[in-house]
């Protein structure tokens, strides 16, 4: 059964950062491409970062520069480092593995307000 289980969210001021992470249970984790997507009040859910398994990253043209995704596969984790966060930032966050079908964690929230 796989299951994926955000954490780090929260509350920063302009400019701040958080670190997202995504824990992961799943068999052979390093095999797969793993992403992070977002979605803002009245928005359709949007692609943030994706880190294949060999470690190549692609992200959308918003977060290029102030986002890092990354892996750990040996902790079968997924991280979202973002700096310089803006209020367009604020998002439900999700960890997401397409398995034959795709699968999403439960998202954390991240609002950044002053």
């Amino acid at each position: 059964q796989v299951q994926l289980v955000e954490s780090g969210g929260g509350l920063v001021q302009p400019g701040g950062s958080l670190r997202l992470s995504c824990a992961a249970s799943i068999s052979f984790f390093s095999l797969y491409p793993m992403g992070w997507y977002r979605q803002a009040p009245g928005k359709q859910r949007e692609l943030v970062a994706v880190i294949t398994s060999g470690g190549t990253t692609t992200y959308a043209d918003s977060v290029k520069g102030r986002f890092t995704i990354s892996r750990d596969n040996a902790k079968r984790m997924v991280y979202l480092q973002m700096n310089s966060l803006k209020p367009e930032d604020t998002a439900v966050y999700y960890c997401h593995v397409r398995i034959t079908n795709d699968y999403w964690g439960q998202g954390t929230q991240v609002t950044v307000s002053s």
